[in-house]
């Protein structure tokens, strides 16, 4: 279960963590996407998670070299109590073990009450550092763009209804602690409160990009975006707040499509005429755990999902108002 390569810094973590050097369970964890180890194990009759990094060096990608930052997010997210107890981290051996969360089902409108206030917490954290390598949803459309995945022809109104969000919304305003990975497998519920995991790509980030991702898979309709937005703010959200979050919810449309097509199409061109679920069902069935998005079809779905989404919210009025509002606000100041 351990490999050969890892087994000393295995028992180093166990022998500085509890005294020991073998656990008496261990069970390998396959939901996400993370190519980590993840494994429940027992020591003493409890279990415990411990997460180990394969991969060496920076080249091997986001998240896969120096964990000094990401162990550092994940210990404040638990001195927070948004976080598991961190028992043991080490950067050089890339291994951590936190407590275990043995994770209930997270009915969505006990999310919807919850989630803000652990957003409003986990915001409140001292800053993380800014990525050093940052990722901008510009630099995905150009890449999606050159590698000519779909014909102009089926891409152009998204593209050029998109292209005034670039130049309205506020950049690098508004920062705080983000989590920035807030998909449903990095949100436990114990049935008494919500954890968050996974901290690998926490960094200094727009507030309302986490609110943004959570409100994919917990906010329906309009009252509940309300709801959601008073509980995190602690009063009315007002009308350019509602308006800046209506324009975030775009760009991590767009993300989604952009960037999930890259990943599932494998350098291939997709078949336009590609059908997609509905966004609220296919939402709600990654939400109950009911589907993955390990493969590249699936990847795909995801991606289509959210372009048709986009679409249909860019040609709303609201989103002629959101960008007025947000464009008013930033030209006055």
């Amino acid at each position: 279960m351990i490999p050969e390569a890892k087994k000393d810094a295995v028992a180093r973590a166990l022998r500085e963590a509890f005294g020991v050097t073998e656990f008496e369970e261990i069970r390998r964890l396959t939901a996400g996407l993370s190519s980590a180890l993840v494994s429940r194990i027992v020591v003493r009759g409890r279990p415990y998670l411990m997460r180990v990094l394969m991969d060496t060096g920076a080249a091997a990608g986001p998240g896969r070299g120096d964990q000094t930052h990401h162990f550092a997010c994940m210990k404040l997210g638990a001195e927070a109590g948004i976080a598991p107890r961190v028992w043991y981290t080490s950067t050089e051996d890339r291994v951590s073990i936190t407590d275990f969360v043995n994770a209930r089902p997270f009915p969505r409108t006990e999310a919807l009450a919850r989630l803000p206030t652990t957003l409003r917490a986990l915001h409140a954290l001292p800053p993380f550092l800014r990525p050093k390598n940052t990722f901008s949803l510009d630099g995905f459309i150009r890449r999606f763009q050159d590698a000519k995945l779909l014909p102009e022809s089926e891409t152009a109104e998204l593209f050029e209804r998109y292209a005034p969000v670039t130049s309205v919304y506020p950049r690098d305003s508004d920062m705080v602690s983000c989590h920035n990975d807030l998909k449903p497998e990095n949100i436990l519920f114990d049935g008494d409160r919500a954890w968050l995991v996974d901290w690998e790509a926490a960094f200094l980030n727009d507030r309302y990009f986490d609110l943004a991702i959570v409100a994919n898979f917990v906010v329906t309709n309009d009252a509940e975006e309300e709801a959601y937005l008073r509980t995190y703010f602690g009063e009315a959200a007002g009308e350019y707040r509602l308006a800046r979050f209506y324009l975030m919810r775009q760009t991590m449309h767009m993300l989604g499509a952009i960037v999930f097509m890259l990943f599932g199409s494998a350098g291939k061109p997709i078949e336009p005429s590609r059908e997609a679920p509905d966004f609220r069902d296919f939402h709600n069935r990654i939400w109950a755990g009911e589907l993955s998005l390990a493969s590249n079809d699936a990847k795909l779905q995801y991606a289509k999902v959210h372009m048709n989404q986009v679409l249909q919210n860019m040609r709303t009025p609201r989103f002629q108002d959101a960008l007025r509002i947000v464009s008013d606000r930033h030209a006055s100041a």
